[in-house]
C-alpha cells in the first residue's frame, strides 16, 4: 500500500510579507514628507528651527503616548483591525498637513499622524512572530522594519522631493492630499488580505501553518490573549529581567536621538547651509537613507548567520549592535572633514547610516526574543520609553542649530552613537521579560 503524498505548503506568507513591506514603505514615505517641507513652512509662517523642532515633537508626543495602549490592543485583538485602523488614521493625519492653515493647526496634524504611526512596528513585530518561522524572523524583520522603512524615506526624497516638488514643481499640499488617498487605499488592501493567524486564513493550508508554527500551537501564538497591563507585566519580572529591559530601553532612546538628524534635519541643513533647493537637496538627502536600507537588510541576515554559526544568540546580537553603532559614530566624526562639500558629506553619511541601521534589526530581534507571547506589548513599551528621545531630540537639535551652529548638531549625534554602542554590552537577548514563561 503506497503512502499518501505529503501535502506541500502553500506560500501565502509571501503575500503577507509583501503587504507588511508595503506598510513600512508607505509609513516612512508619509513621515519624511515633513522634513522636506520645513523650509517652505519656515518661510510661510516665519518659523525658526526651534519652532520646527516643536512641531516634530508634537508627532513624537503622540507616537510615544499611544505606543502602549495600541501595542496591548494588538496583543489582545491581533494586528488585523488594529493595524488597519492605524494606517487609515495616519493617512487622515497626512491629509490634515495639507489642510493646515497655520502652525497651530499643523501641530494638530502632526499629532494625528503620530497617533496613527505609533504602534505600527509593534504590530509588524507581531506579524513577524505569527506569520514566519523562527529561523528567518530576523531576516524578515530586517526587510520589513528596516529596509522598506528606509526605502520609504529614500523614496520620499527622490519621488516627492526631487521629482514632484523639484522637477514638476507640484505644490506640496497637492502631493500630501494624493498620498493620503494612497494610504486609505493601502489600509483597505491590508484589511482584505491579512488575518491574525495563518491557520485561520483560507489561502493557507495545514502544511504552511505547521511550517510557520514550527511545532508550536499557532492558535496560542496568534489568537486572542488575556490582556496583561504593564503593572502586571512588571510584577511577573525579576530584578535582572527589569534591568535588562531598561538597558534595551536606554539603547533605543540613544539610537532614536542620534538618528533624528536623518529623519528630520538633513534636508533643512542642505537648504540653509549649502543653499540647495528641492531637486539637489532631496537627492543628497537620499544617500544616507539608501545606506540605511541596505544596512538594515544586511543586519538581519548577519544576525541570523552569526546565531546559526556560533550558536550564541546573546553575543551575536550584542556584537552586531555594538559594532554597528560604534562604527556609525566614528564615521560621523570623520564625515565632518567634508562638511563644506554637500556631495562628499552626504556620501559619507551613506556609510554612517549603513552601519547604524544594520544594528536596528538587532533591536527588533531582541524584543522578539525577550518578549515571548507579549512581544507586541514589549515592543510598544520599548518604543514608548524611547519616545523620550523622539520628543527631546528635535528640540535639542533645533535649538543647537538655531542658537549655536549645525556643526555642533553632528558632533552631538556622533557622541550619542558611541554611547549607544557601549550600551549593548548591558543587553542579554536570552533573558525573557517574564522568567520561565512557557510559550
Amino acid at each position: 500500500m503506497t503512502k499518501p503524498l505529503k501535502e506541500s505548503p502553500t506560500h501565502f506568507r509571501r503575500w503577507v510579507f509583501a503587504v507588511a513591506c508595503g506598510t513600512s514603505w508607505l509609513l516612512y514615505l508619509h513621515r519624511y514628507l515633513f522634513a522636506l517641507i520645513k523650509p517652505e513652512l519656515a518661510k510661510q509662517w516665519n518659523l525658526g528651527k526651534d519652532d520646527l523642532g516643536l512641531l516634530d515633537s508634537a508627532f513624537s508626543l503622540a507616537y510615544t503616548a499611544f505606543q502602549i495602549p495600541l501595542g496591548i490592543a494588538t496583543d489582545v485583538f491581533g494586528a488585523h483591525l488594529i493595524l488597519g485602523a492605524m494606517i487609515a488614521t495616519w493617512s487622515i493625519g497626512l491629509g490634515m498637513h495639507a489642510w493646515a492653515p497655520s502652525a497651530n493647526h499643523m501641530w494638530s496634524a502632526r499629532f494625528v499622524l503620530g497617533v496613527g504611526q505609533s504602534a505600527v512596528f509593534a504590530a509588524q513585530s507581531r506579524i513577524t512572530r505569527t506569520w514566519f518561522p523562527l529561523s528567518v524572523r530576523t531576516i524578515v524583520q530586517g526587510w520589513v522594519g528596516v529596509f522598506f522603512g528606509r526605502f520609504g524615506g529614500l523614496s520620499a526624497n527622490l519621488l516627492i522631493g526631487a521629482l514632484l516638488l523639484g522637477v514638476f514643481d507640484i505644490p506640496w499640499r497637492t502631493v500630501a492630499y494624493v498620498l493620503a488617498g494612497v494610504g486609505i487605499g493601502h489600509a483597505t488592501l491590508f484589511l482584505l488580505v491579512f488575518r491574525n493567524s495563518p491557520s485561520r486564513h483560507r489561502a493557507v493550508n495545514a502544511a504552511e501553518a505547521e511550517l510557520i508554527a514550527g511545532g508550536q500551537r499557532d492558535d496560542k501564538l496568534a489568537g486572542k490573549q488575556t490582556r496583561m497591563g504593564f503593572r502586571q507585566l512588571f510584577s511577573k519580572m525579576n530584578t535582572r529581567s527589569i534591568a535588562n529591559l531598561l538597558a534595551l530601553n536606554f539603547q533605543t532612546i540613544l539610537s532614536t536621538v542620534a538618528d533624528n538628524i536623518f529623519s528630520a534635519w538633513i534636508p533643512f541643513f542642505l537648504w540653509e547651509v549649502h543653499e540647495l533647493r528641492f531637486k539637489e537637496m532631496s537627492l543628497y538627502s537620499a544617500l544616507p537613507l539608501l545606506g540605511g536600507a541596505i544596512g538594515g537588510a544586511l543586519g538581519g541576515w548577519l544576525n541570523d548567520q552569526m546565531i546559526r554559526r556560533t550558536g550564541n544568540r546573546k553575543w551575536s546580537r550584542r556584537l552586531v549592535g555594538l559594532t554597528g553603532k560604534g562604527i556609525a559614530g566614528t564615521l560621523l566624526l570623520g564625515a565632518l572633514y567634508w562638511y563644506d562639500s554637500p556631495q562628499y558629506f552626504c556620501g559619507s553619511l551613506f556609510f554612517v547610516k549603513f552601519f547604524s541601521d544594520w544594528s536596528l534589526t538587532t533591536t527588533w530581534g531582541t524584543v522578539t526574543d525577550i518578549g515571548g507571547n507579549k512581544s507586541a506589548s514589549v515592543f510598544a513599551f520599548n518604543n514608548s520609553v524611547a519616545g523620550i528621545g523622539a520628543i527631546t531630540a528635535p528640540i535639542i537639535y533645533g535649538n543647537i542649530a538655531e542658537h549655536v551652529n549645525w556643526m555642533s548638531v553632528f558632533l552631538t549625534a556622533a557622541a550619542v552613537y558611541l554611547l549607544c554602542a557601549a550600551s549593548w554590552l548591558l543587553i542579554d537577548c536570552t533573558m525573557p521579560v517574564i522568567p520561565d514563561e512557557n510559550e
